[in-house]
Parts: structure tokens; C-alpha cells; sequence
């Protein structure tokens, strides 16, 4: 599992961008413990990146 940080990095987008793609169902996270940390695995990492959000627009931080 990676953490919210680590996929913005990757992304390169804000990492406020990534929450609200998790918010709005766009990006799969996971919730984990006491703090209800954002987790995302590899896997669907990669499938956002080869279904071409990014470059669709959904990117950015606009």
C-alpha cells in the first residue's frame, strides 16, 4: 500500500488533488488505521495512470 504522499509525488499533482479524486470515487483509497490514514494500492495506482486521467484533464490542480 502506498501513501497519499507517495502517489501525488508519483502523479505529480497536489495532494489535495488526489484526496478529492478519492472523494469523488475517481481514485480508489483505502482508510486505515486509528487515523483513518488514505491508503492506495499499486495496482490501481497504475490502472489511473494507463486510463489516461491525467491527461484527460482530471489532472491538475485547477
Amino acid at each position: 500500500m502506498l501513501t497519499a504522499r507517495q502517489v501525488a509525488d508519483f502523479l505529480q499533482v497536489h495532494i489535495s488533488t488526489l484526496r478529492r479524486w478519492s472523494d469523488q470515487g475517481i481514485l480508489k483509497s483505502y482508510r486505515v488505521g486509528p487515523r483513518r490514514d488514505r491508503r492506495y494500492r499499486q495496482e490501481d495506482v497504475l490502472s489511473f495512470v494507463h486510463e489516461d486521467h491525467i491527461a484527460s484533464g482530471q489532472g491538475g490542480d485547477s
